[in-house]
């Protein structure tokens, strides 16, 4: 559980991104039966209305779970934003999230008219905490130094095939919490050999061992998308997975030059990835 900046989020979440419909219900009901307490959608993901049906559907109490979502970087104008917020609630049958963010950044963002709104759903308690994702550190570096924005969360793509030291190292140093999407890399770890050689020592899987050395960082957490059981239930047991020095050395000498998310309307990163 990370607690930094009143938050009260589990390290370990539930990304629902390309899942749809009933398939995303029942992925959100299954997860939150097998001990999921943080849940990740956003307004882009058009699942909203799923979601909020396994909210409601559950017999976790609301108060012990995590949701997040995110406004889309087309709708980052105050009276956008304010409709965004009002429909995300409504698809969601929530009086407020506990974490709301910037999907991403728009290159024609007031930031500050953008962040003072943020700041406003905060204040009229619709967000218990905000945040943004995908904002490299100068943006960052905007919002929480020169604006004073009360950022709890940075999400970004996190993985151990991407360098994001510098992004992370920042977000750390101003109290940001970091949320690692992508964590698997879209499903690429599962087949990597040199997560493989560690995992076979573990008696686990490479995307258990990827899983793992982002769970084992301060302030980090992760969101991978689980659909099916077994996937769900191994994201869960990675938990307990002991990574020792030479595992996590294995890990750092690994090539961290691949950024598999990369939209046209992206900022400009730090890394060359």
């Amino acid at each position: 559980m990370i607690t930094d900046n009143g938050l009260k989020m589990p390290k370990l979440g539930l990304g629902t991104w390309r899942m749809k419909g009933e398939e995303c219900t029942a992925a959100v009901e299954g997860a939150l039966s097998r001990g999921y307490r943080h849940i990740d959608t956003a307004q882009m993901y058009g699942n909203e209305d799923a979601v909020g049906a396994a909210l409601a559907n559950t017999s976790v109490a609301r108060a012990d779970i995590h949701l997040t979502t995110k406004v889309w970087w087309e709708n980052l104008a105050p009276d956008a934003m304010q409709r965004a917020m009002d429909n995300s609630l409504t698809q969601l049958r929530q009086s407020y999230v506990d974490l709301y963010l910037i999907h991403w950044p728009s290159p024609t963002m007031d930031l500050p008219a953008t962040l003072e709104q943020l700041v406003k759903f905060k204040e009229q308690g619709l967000a218990r905490n905000i945040g943004v994702s995908n904002f490299p550190v100068a943006l960052l570096k905007r919002a929480v130094e020169e604006i004073g924005a009360p950022i709890t969360v940075n999400q970004f793509e996190y993985h151990v095939l991407i360098d994001q030291a510098k992004l992370v190292t920042y977000a750390r140093s101003k109290g940001v919490v970091v949320t690692a999407y992508c964590p698997l890399a879209q499903g690429r770890l599962a087949d990597h050999p040199s997560l493989g050689d560690i995992a076979k020592k573990h008696g686990v899987s490479a995307a258990q061992v990827a899983l793992k050395w982002l769970l084992d960082q301060d302030g980090v957490a992760a969101i991978p998308k689980a659909g099916r059981a077994e996937s769900q239930q191994a994201n869960l047991d990675a938990q307990k997975l002991v990574l020792d020095d030479a595992d996590r050395a294995a890990i750092a000498a690994l090539p961290k030059t691949d950024r598999f998310v990369n939209p046209g309307f992206a900022p400009q990163w730090d890394t060359a990835a």
